[in-house]
């Protein structure tokens, strides 16, 4: 890597704006074209129709026993064909927990890992591009893709459940339903709560990735750690210990789709992700910046 006098003279170069190194849409592009992001692009569009391939051959959802820790996902199953806003809750329901925990582990645990492994991150600093704008660019590029992960699954799940189940309200297990007007809107909510709660991981992953040269242990890491959470969340002996776990308000979106919105379990949900996530993006640039970067 450079020396500290030849980056001075670079930064101070007539045209050189830190800013304007490693461009988002340069970053974007880079990892739109990696065959991780595509793959991850397949799965999550291809579950919608694996689950009306299951009900077709299973026959309509329903008739469970309700019993034990999942009658709440029973439930859900059982309204899933009633319309494509309920498919479309279906998804969500079956996916958060854990499948759209991976995408969102990927991607932002293999962003300085990656470079890393590839030799090629001393290289980048030497552009020289400024650590906290390396970080910043591919933290940003990186939550994009994770939200575009999460706006897929439900937007193909409302095509694929308009073209097999209709168009029609979205019928709630414990009675009543949501105008069609209403569905989009609160499907909406429960991403943009889905996706904040996911922040937790984000930060994991980042953090992760500026401690590692190998991005699969960021990536297993965050994944990893993140299990331990809902575990820990299952512990009911840790009382309102289990508040402060991110993971025990994974599942309170359930609460947009009540004819009366609710909002008090999602800003409490919130609330702990985004604290999370704050001090691990922190803890992600104040080690970078004090790294040595010898790959």
């Amino acid at each position: 890597m450079s020396s500290a006098p030849e980056i001075q003279a670079l930064a101070e170069a007539p045209g050189y704006h830190a800013r304007r190194t490693l461009p988002l849409r340069v970053e974007a592009m880079r990892q739109l074209r990696r065959r991780r992001t595509l793959l991850m692009g397949g799965v999550l569009a291809a579950l919608p129709f694996i689950l009306i391939i299951a009900f077709a051959i299973g026959g309509t959802p329903g008739g469970g026993d309700g019993g034990g820790g999942g009658g709440s996902r029973i439930d859900l199953m059982d309204v899933a064909t009633e319309s494509a806003a309920n498919f479309a809750a279906t998804c969500l329901f079956v996916s958060a927990g854990f499948l759209l925990v991976v995408p969102v582990a990927l991607f932002c645990g293999d962003t300085v890992a990656s470079e890393a492994s590839w030799s090629s991150l001393r290289y980048l600093l030497a552009a020289p591009v400024p650590r906290s704008r390396l970080l910043w660019s591919k933290l940003v590029v990186a939550l994009g893709f994770s939200l575009a992960a999460m706006v897929l699954l439900p937007l193909v799940a409302l095509g694929a459940g308009a073209a097999a189940y209709g168009w029609g309200p979205l019928k709630l297990p414990t009675g009543g339903a949501l105008a069609s007007s209403d569905t989009v809107p609160r499907l909406a909510l429960v991403v943009a709560f889905v996706f904040v709660s996911q922040l937790v991981t984000a930060g994991l992953a980042f953090w992760l990735s500026t401690k590692t040269d190998a991005p699969l242990g960021a990536v297993g890491g965050a994944v990893g750690l993140t299990i331990v959470g809902n575990v820990l969340d299952a512990v009911t002996a840790l009382g309102d210990w289990r508040e402060f776990l991110p993971a025990h308000w994974q599942f309170a979106w359930a609460d947009a789709l009540q004819p009366d919105l609710e909002w008090g379990g999602m800003a409490k949900g919130a609330a702990v992700s985004v604290t999370y996530a704050l001090i691990l993006f922190a803890l992600a640039f104040r080690g970078f910046s004090r790294k040595d970067i010898v790959s």
